[in-house]
């Protein structure tokens, strides 16, 4: 075991945990079982159960889908899909206008025994977008500001720096990399206007 000035590495100091409200901490994990390659990308609760099992409640209450570079959905071009707490999420090649459907990751809303609480890290900013994009990766991050975050955390929120900030999935942006486990990547070269806008990031991790 690593231990940093008198704390285990990946403690959040105290005075920086935020605990998050009850409904929060009823989110599961993020899923992402499919890939459109073939019919769609078919991310169905029956699916999702067997395959991980114990980890989705019997009756989810609701339910929030992305496209693997952090867009909400449907992203656009998918006209036709389905997302439903009790069903997951559906998306069908065939019912596009371009034939292919955006590959998709889902999390449930559940009861509280099915989803342990998190706290937040502070928020971190560590780049900006004046040079090839926004890059506000977890190993940098973790260098840069040791203890700080925790091993693995549970999920990630992205907002701009602006005063209010708006969430990264409705700033309109395409996003390179936007995942727990890796960080929040915005490259200028992927947006229409050939500039990211400024985000920050902060991260869930237990209590």
């Amino acid at each position: 075991m690593v231990v940093a000035g008198g704390k285990e590495a990946g403690e959040i100091p105290a005075a920086e945990r935020v605990k998050v409200n009850t409904v929060y901490a009823c989110w599961t994990q993020w899923f992402d079982r499919d890939n459109p390659s073939g019919s769609g990308d078919w991310e169905t609760l029956k699916d999702l159960r067997k395959e991980n099992p114990g980890k989705i409640c019997p009756q989810p209450t609701d339910i929030e889908a992305r496209t693997l570079s952090g867009q909400n959905a449907p992203a656009p071009g998918d006209e036709s899909i389905l997302i439903w707490p009790t069903v997951g999420l559906i998306c069908k090649n065939k019912d596009q206008k371009d034939k292919k459907c955006e590959d998709y990751r889902v999390r449930f809303r559940c009861s509280a025994p099915y989803c342990a609480a998190v706290c937040w890290t502070k928020w971190f900013d560590r780049d900006n977008p004046s040079g090839t994009g926004d890059w506000e990766l977890l190993k940098d991050l973790r260098n840069e500001n040791p203890g700080q975050i925790c091993e693995k955390p549970h999920d990630m929120e992205v907002v701009t720096t602006d005063n209010p900030p708006i969430a990264a999935g409705n700033t309109g942006q395409n996003f390179y990399l936007n995942k727990p486990d890796k960080g929040f990547v915005c490259r200028n070269k992927d947006q229409k206007s050939l500039a990211c806008r400024d985000y920050k990031v902060r991260f869930a991790c237990p209590c």
